[in-house]
């Protein structure tokens, strides 16, 4: 009998416990969500969907602030193919919405580069680094309600100071357009500008160039994307095109709440201009995304 009070008394004791616990969660999280309604508290952050923007990473006129850097190695440069030239793009999208659907991107491109052992004459070569150009690219788009979208805009490249080492000491004015559909987990397209001359020194070549780039990716559902395009610009005063393949894959990955894309592969000249790289290379690239 004795027992049998002492096991009552102690469920007792833990019931009256359990429920002035209980009595006093339900004030205090009404209070915390009050809290949270009211600004006062931050509201917990949504989850980053690394598959979509892994997705819109492949779209060039994705609605979506992005700043990529790639870094490119060439080999065979020089009128002997044995120098080698090293580029640094700093590429930044940044989308403006027009309202309706509809968006403007630009995508300014600074183009750093550094060649070695570049031959330029029987028996003399260079080796010097600068700013190869300056580039802008723009793209108005309009909402199509479809998969299949469109953008086209002004372009225009400066020589930047170009000692004409880097390329063409001209400045180029055009046009640049896409069109590309997103159908599942695929994405690709076309992308292209034709530029003209518009002034300066034509004895490193001209701005009279024709460029497209078809290219076709596919992410995964684990944020990997597998990317392969080809880079051809056609040049209608040497009536000659530097053709660049080229194939890689990337990764998304989340860092405390931002998204950073990390990638890189081989790519082939299967043509090349007089002097420019030939034969194989490589790419890497790393994008940060800025969430709005």
């Amino acid at each position: 009998m004795k027992r049998t009070l002492q096991l009552v008394l102690t469920g007792t004791a833990v019931f009256v416990c359990i429920s002035a616990a209980f009595a006093q969660e339900i004030p205090a999280r009404a209070g915390t969500v009050a809290a949270e309604k009211s600004g006062e508290l931050p509201a917990p952050k949504p989850a980053v969907d690394s598959v979509d923007i892994a997705k819109k990473l492949a779209n060039p006129i994705a609605n979506m602030i992005s700043v990529p850097l790639q870094y490119e190695f060439n080999r065979g440069v020089g009128l002997n193919q044995g120098g080698s030239e090293q580029t640094l793009l700093f590429q930044p999208v940044m989308p403006f919405n027009l309202g309706g659907g509809d968006t403007f991107i630009v995508r300014p491109i600074v183009a750093g580069v550094r060649e070695t052992s570049v031959q330029y004459a029987p028996g003399r070569s260079y080796s010097a680094y600068g700013i190869a150009s300056v580039t802008l690219e723009s793209f108005y788009a309009p909402n199509t309600n479809s998969s299949w979208i469109w953008g086209i805009g002004p372009y225009a490249q400066s020589p930047s100071g170009n000692s004409g080492h880097f390329g063409s000491q001209q400045t180029g004015a055009g046009v640049t357009a896409v069109v590309l559909n997103r159908e599942g987990p695929w994405t690709y397209g076309l992308l292209g500008y034709q530029s003209w001359n518009v002034g300066g020194n034509p004895a490193y070549g001209t701005q009279n160039n024709l460029y497209g780039q078809p290219f076709v990716a596919y992410t995964t559902k684990t944020a990997w994307t597998a990317t392969v395009n080809m880079e051809a610009l056609y040049n209608y005063d040497t009536h000659r095109t530097s053709n660049p393949l080229y194939a890689g894959v990337s990764k998304l990955f989340v860092i405390d709440g931002v998204p950073i894309s990390i990638g890189g592969g081989p790519m082939y000249y299967v043509s090349n201009t007089p002097g420019g790289p030939s034969g194989w290379g490589a790419r890497a690239t790393a994008t940060l995304v800025i969430l709005k």
